[in-house]
């Protein structure tokens, strides 16, 4: 757990460093890449859509649950903090460890996932580049944090500063070899990474999603949690750009060649090589294969989510388990009929569950009631259609590679 940045006592000042600094934010239009990156932005586009148009609404609402502890778990691996799914989802029934670091891990991840549903239920009001929308989103995970994880510490003196939720660094800091614009600086090169990158059209938002989110990193605008809410601006730009459902997420491929993106965004950090090498301070040709990166990640993730969820080898997979369980008794017969039709058909009234396996209705509230208690199925109320349901302590065998499988 140690500290993303390094942290020095001096006041915040505005040493008046040119907004130039961090151009170019957007790739040229004579970018020698660009026509190739153009076609992977919509080939995401295409792919997406499809993806989510594929899905049943309730299907895809469940869906979007388990994506978020997905999302939240790849997204503080990259940080070093490694808290598995189904203790995350142990967190969210407020089931947490005695072991106190374990505790705080978990703690972390439910404010994560809380911030995540927000974003994902229309949470913000302004556009996700926005200062406002981006200082929301680190207020609202840093509030939600306990104590041990919301302070850094210099590595050099040992001098430990607290990190206020939602509030711009007053200090100044080193990440790597790359040392921050000074804290007064920082609103102002936010106003300008607004007005790059908070008016373009959809085809033009979706291409520039890798740059903005390494802009923001490297503007650094808070003391900690920058990774964090870098990942959640993205997470919104694309939800709010393609449509997403939420039912796929950029994290998972970034912490899967997190060497890579890590590289890619150090690449960005450094300055022009040469005249052709764009107009900016900053290198173009850096910046355009962090977007190839981005951009084909982002098409991986969504050919790996589409294939989990492909109705026959999805169904497959659930149906076996539902046969496992009836055989070693702790599922009733007949239960893998009504996984089966709400996989197909969304949503089941629990009027029709009797006569749908040809039971009595005893018999059909009894195997609703043992399917409820597995977590496998869901609804609004115990009088509301019943729903498929994706608990994460049976992705291993109904989402195989979603994510590692819990160590022994």
């Amino acid at each position: 757990m140690e500290p993303d940045i390094k942290a020095d006592i001096k006041a915040a000042e505005d040493r008046e460093e040119s907004l130039g600094l961090m151009e170019p934010l957007l790739l040229g239009e004579d970018c020698r890449a660009r026509g190739m990156l153009t076609d992977l932005s919509l080939e995401l586009a295409q792919k997406s859509a499809g993806f989510r148009r594929s899905l049943p609404q309730n299907i895809l609402t469940s869906l979007a649950t388990l994506v978020r502890s997905m999302n939240c778990y790849y997204s503080n691996l990259i940080e070093g903090h490694d808290t598995h799914p189904i203790d995350i989802e142990r967190a969210l029934k407020n089931d947490y460890s005695k072991d106190p670091k374990k505790r705080d891990l978990q703690l972390e991840a439910k404010a994560h996932i809380a911030v995540q549903q927000w974003i994902d239920t229309a949470g913000l009001t302004t556009s996700p580049v926005a200062t406002e929308s981006i200082r929301e989103i680190h207020r609202r995970f840093y509030e939600e944090l306990p104590d041990a994880l919301r302070w850094v510490e210099n590595p050099d003196t040992g001098e430990r500063f607290p990190v206020i939720p939602g509030e711009l660094r007053h200090r100044d800091i080193q990440v790597g070899q790359h040392v921050g614009i000074s804290p007064g600086a920082v609103p102002r090169f936010l106003k300008r990474f607004e007005e790059a990158f908070g008016k373009l059209g959809t085809s033009a938002t979706v291409l520039a999603t890798a740059a903005a989110h390494h802009r923001l990193a490297w503007i650094h605008p808070f003391l900690d949690g920058n990774g964090r809410v870098v990942r959640l601006m993205s997470h919104a730009t694309l939800l709010n750009t393609l449509d997403t459902g939420a039912v796929w997420s950029v994290a998972r491929g970034l912490a899967r060649n997190v060497a890579d993106y890590k590289s890619h965004l150090a690449s960005c950090d450094l300055p022009r090589r040469n005249d052709l090498d764009g107009r900016g301070t900053l290198s173009e040709e850096a910046l355009a294969g962090f977007t190839k990166f981005f951009l084909t990640t982002c098409i991986d993730q969504v050919n790996f989510m589409e294939g989990l969820v492909q109705p026959d080898r999805l169904r497959a997979r659930i149906l076996v388990w539902a046969e496992e369980e009836i055989k070693l008794g702790t599922l009733p017969p007949k239960s893998g009929a009504i996984l089966e039709a709400l996989l197909y058909r969304g949503e089941l009234p629990r009027s029709d569950v009797a006569e749908l396996l040809g039971v009595g209705d005893r018999q059909g509230r009894r195997i609703i009631a043992m399917l409820t208690e597995k977590e496998v199925v869901t609804s609004e109320s115990s009088r509301a259609p019943i729903h498929l349901a994706f608990p994460a302590s049976l992705a291993s065998r109904w989402m195989p590679g979603l994510f590692p499988d819990k160590p022994n």
